[in-house]
């Protein structure tokens, strides 16, 4: 009777691959005993019914039971044990891969070759002669090396393969940890750039207010020098009056005596009294501080007349049309031209700040470094006219709409006017608290706008003499400025990254434009109609 086991078919092949069973007929039956189960014949005996009732179990038949004549009680728990033992390896599923299996040898190869090819006297010759070899000791036994197994490099390959993935693993973590150090690096290196600009915006920004506090504290000295003078003016003023007080009192008394005893009826003869007229004080010598002094007063009282009688000039409501307007409008794209080098005028020592040509002439304007500005001719370029007034660089210049004044803004934080038919400044400009980048006329003559380093622009108006009104809206420098042509629209540019466009009437920023990435160091209108063009950092 055939029944079947519950031995697994894992712990079954390494049991018999443990013990020798590599043929090819066991191997295909263990494949076959594995894929249906063990099965093995046992011996059973049938006998007649009993007597009695009672159904006696069967014993098994142990093949590991104790044999007769030997019923030794060590010999017995030994046998148990090892039972046991077996038992355990079997329920731990142990599999013996057949991948470690002992390679076959060089000369076993060779002799299993030539019995499977029937080849025996060339066996018996390999034998014989390998033999004497191995006893002869010129060979040892293992010495010739194995066979290679297929199986063996295909687990050897495998492994290498694991451990070359597992590397290729690592290299693409430590790749993507690199990557990530990288543009954190970058983004770091970013930060520290924008970082270091700012850094240099502001010193720049400290050195220009250290200069204008050296400037301010140089300013002091003769003021203080002044007031020292004044001071001992006054004090000498005051000795003065106290004596002309004293003489007065004493007059004082002698008149209030002589009026007691004419009351009296006494004949009293008053002491004479000489009154010192006011010509003669007049007549006596000044000194220097006095003359300042006066002259001063003088010089704020018609200041005064002239801003009391001259008032502020109005913003022009029906503004002339503008004549780049009625241009032809057919071929926008500007022409191409093959421009060439002429001429070249050495005018400044340092740097050219700005040029400007004259609206009617062929004149040109050249702003420098070196404080000074220049008229030159063309095409010839020699020397009209030499402007000097500024304490500082200049940064802008720009014609009257006439072309016979000039108006120039400078780093001393002013704006002067000049008369270019006698070249000497009529007007100057105060309000701005650092440098002034750019300035600009009205179309009517009457208004010059200028931008500061301050945030902030201004209007001011020539016939006044005053600053009409102060732009605010920037939160950096402002750069540049430019009123459009024929109208009271003005346009500023700032190193906040941003366009704003303003109604001069009213000082309010009727629109902002955004979309640079840096700071915009000028804008300007185009000549035919309202719009911008503008350049960055």
């Amino acid at each position: 009777m055939a029944t079947q086991q519950g031995i697994p078919s894992s712990a079954l092949r390494g049991l018999e691959e443990a013990l020798g069973m590599g043929s090819t007929a066991a191997g295909d039956t263990a494949e076959a005993v594995a894929a249906e189960g063990a099965y093995y014949l046992e011996q059973v005996t049938i006998t007649e019914a009993s007597e009695d009732d009672y159904e006696y179990e069967e014993i098994p038949d142990d093949n590991y039971s104790i044999p007769e004549g030997e019923e030794d009680l060590a010999k017995a728990v030994q046998m148990v044990q090892e039972q046991a033992t077996d038992t355990q390896i079997l329920e731990q599923k142990t599999v013996l891969s057949s991948k470690h299996a002992v390679p076959e040898a060089i000369e076993d190869f060779l002799c299993n070759f030539l019995i499977k090819m029937g080849m025996t006297r060339t066996l018996d010759c390999f034998q014989s002669e390998w033999y004497e070899l191995i006893q002869k000791g010129v060979t040892e036994l293992r010495g010739g090396g194995h066979v290679p197994d297929v199986y063996t490099q295909n687990m050897l390959l495998e492994n290498e393969n694991k451990i070359l993935k597992k590397d290729l693993k690592h290299y693409k973590q430590a790749a993507d940890k690199a990557r990530e150090d990288l543009l954190k690096t970058q983004k770091e290196r970013d930060f520290h750039r924008m970082h270091h600009k700012r850094t240099v915006q502001e010193k720049d920004k400290l050195i220009n207010d250290l200069k204008g506090l050296k400037l301010h504290y140089a300013s002091y000295e003769p003021t203080i020098r002044v007031l020292y003078e004044k001071h001992h003016a006054l004090l000498k003023q005051k000795m003065l009056t106290s004596l002309e007080r004293d003489r007065a009192v004493g007059q004082i008394s002698g008149l209030q005596e002589t009026l007691k005893h004419m009351e009296i009826g006494h004949t009293f003869h008053a002491p004479e009294i000489r009154v010192v007229p006011n010509c003669e004080k007049e007549n006596a010598p000044e000194g220097p501080t006095q003359k300042g002094l006066r002259e001063a007063r003088e010089q704020s009282k018609r200041k005064t007349k002239m801003k009391v009688s001259t008032k502020d000039s109005e913003f022009p409501t029906d503004m002339q049309p503008n004549p780049n307007l009625c241009l032809c409008k057919e071929n926008i794209c500007p022409a191409k031209f093959d421009y060439k080098l002429n001429n070249i005028f050495r005018l400044h020592e340092l740097p050219v700040s700005c040029i400007a040509t004259h609206p009617h002439k062929d004149i040109l304007i050249s702003c420098g470094e070196d404080r000074v500005w220049k008229v030159v001719g063309l095409p010839k370029g020699n020397v009209l006219l030499t402007g000097l007034g500024h304490t500082d660089w200049l940064s802008d210049c720009c014609f009257h709409p006439s072309g016979n004044k000039l108006a120039t803004s400078s780093g001393d934080t002013t704006v002067k006017l000049w008369d270019l038919s006698k070249g000497n400044c009529i007007l100057t400009f105060e309000g701005h608290t650092h440098a002034v980048w750019s300035c600009t006329w009205h179309s009517c003559g009457d208004f010059v706008a200028s931008s500061s380093l301050d945030t902030t622009s201004k209007i001011w108006d020539v016939n006044s003499e005053r600053c009409r009104c102060t732009l605010y809206g920037h939160t950096d420098s402002v750069n540049s400025i430019e009123f459009f042509p024929c109208s009271n629209i003005l346009l500023t540019s700032s190193a906040d990254k941003s366009l704003s466009a303003w109604d001069a009437r009213t000082g309010k920023c009727e629109q902002s434009l955004y979309g640079h990435m840096h700071s915009i160091n000028d804008a300007t209108f185009t000549p035919r109609d309202l719009q911008v063009g503008n350049g960055k950092a």
